[in-house]
């Protein structure tokens, strides 16, 4: 991948800016978009993607 972890952290930082100060439009979602995009090319995605799935599970299995 041309992009390292550095992009990662640039994007994000951006991204962190732009709705910090003011709100995010439609070109901070494009960053978060891209953020997005290029932290699932790095090692903490499958991470990432576990916790999302724990998260899942524990909202799914609460009852009212």
């Amino acid at each position: 991948m041309v992009l390292s972890i550095s992009g990662v952290v640039l994007f994000g930082f951006i991204a962190f800016l732009l709705f910090r100060k003011d709100g995010l439009k439609v070109s901070h979602a494009a960053v978060c978009a891209l953020f997005g995009f290029y932290l699932s090319g790095t090692a903490v995605a499958p991470g990432i993607h576990a916790g999302g799935d724990k998260l899942a599970g524990l909202l799914g299995g609460i009852t009212l």
